[in-house]
């Protein structure tokens, strides 16, 4: 069967499933779902078989993930939604998000290497940026022999909530800005980029880097990382406005915002920890230094274990476990044989017309 006959024989079902997925398919039976899976995996194993290289590949092997992802929801996140967040959802809207989370680490790194550069150039660039009054109180601590000092202004328990809730509030902004076409979203990551880079240069100056490093990063390695997802979320939710692809726009943009919240809610025990480690831990200036090598080292294993190699890895898995499925599902002795013809609905979306459309 060529390519053309076997996307118009099934184009409508195609239609009907993605029109089931794009809204709340809860109400769908948990059998009806499984037989949606079976003829998916029927098409795509078809697909694979005979189309291989094929654009209609593709679009049946993300339309099937959907289905399954959908299947272990429901089958496995009832029973325990809150682990299944964290070990499924979050890490496949992470790697959904993968280039978003690059663009917005690349925007980071470059604002800070700006500030870093500008306040080399420029000696009143770090007091336009941080402040005369944080400046002069910092050279004051400087000339006390206590450069960090300004960590131990406060007490433990109220920096840590104090901090917690900026956290919060920097990231809230990053993402809900995202609703500016991301252009906001990419001021807040640049502005805060450029602070840290002013930041960490007037200490550089002052021959206090590897000090202000080793003290700075025991809550800016997750703090920081934060923020960068933050700003990954508020993409998420910029680009689902400017390029809706084949949804209509308003689908996007709820689509949009509903991954991008995920994300910044998945952000939650980040914003704790980074408050927790700048209001207990920053403080102890005269810890030993390989105790804060080791505490930067884990914060950064773990922000890039669970947010950058783990999302690949389930999303390897479930790839693998689809190809398991499509390679096994049937055996073609007869091509024509093969096909369930599609039912009438009055269902349609853009998705699969637009493929449809090329042939």
């Amino acid at each position: 069967m060529r390519e053309p006959v076997f996307i118009k024989r099934n184009a409508e079902k195609w239609q009907t499933f993605e029109q089931i997925l794009s809204g709340n398919d809860n109400y769908l039976h948990p059998d009806k779902k499984a037989e949606l899976f079976i003829e998916l995996t029927d098409d795509l194993a078809y697909a694979k078989t005979f189309f291989p290289q094929s654009q209609i590949t593709q679009y049946l092997n993300s339309l099937t993930a959907k289905v399954h992802r959908s299947i272990y929801r429901n089958k496995k996140a009832d029973t325990n939604k809150f682990i299944h967040f964290w070990r499924v959802e979050l890490p496949m809207l992470l790697y959904e998000a993968r280039r978003f989370l690059l663009y917005s680490f690349i925007i980071f790194a470059l604002a800070a290497l700006i500030g870093a550069f500008s306040a080399a150039n420029d000696d009143k660039f770090v007091r336009l940026i941080l402040g005369d009054s944080y400046v002069n109180m910092t050279l004051e601590n400087i000339e006390k022999g206590d450069p960090m000092g300004v960590y131990k202004q406060e007490g433990s328990s109220f920096m840590f909530l104090a901090i917690t809730f900026n956290n919060i509030r920097v990231s809230f902004y990053a993402f809900v800005l995202g609703i500016l076409f991301s252009v906001g979203t990419a001021w807040v990551l640049f502005s805060n980029g450029v602070m840290l880079g002013a930041f960490q240069y007037f200490f550089y100056q002052k021959g206090l880097f590897l000090t202000s490093f080793l003290t700075i990063w025991i809550h800016g390695t997750i703090e920081i990382s934060a923020i960068i997802l933050a700003g990954c979320a508020g993409m998420v939710m910029g680009n689902s406005i400017t390029f809706a692809g084949t949804y209509p726009r308003s689908v996007s943009f709820v689509r949009g915002v509903q991954q991008g919240a995920k994300i910044l809610v998945g952000l939650i025990p980040l914003f704790i920890i980074a408050g927790f480690l700048e209001g207990f831990v920053t403080r102890l200036t005269e810890m030993h230094i390989l105790m804060k090598i080791a505490i930067i080292a884990v914060s950064a294993i773990f922000v890039v274990g669970y947010f950058v190699v783990y999302p690949v890895l389930v999303y390897k898995s479930e790839q693998a476990f689809l190809a398991n499925i499509s390679t096994t599902r049937l055996s073609f002795k007869d091509e024509d044989s093969f096909f369930i013809p599609a039912k009438q609905n009055a269902y349609s979306t853009e998705s699969a017309t637009a493929i449809i459309s090329d042939k």
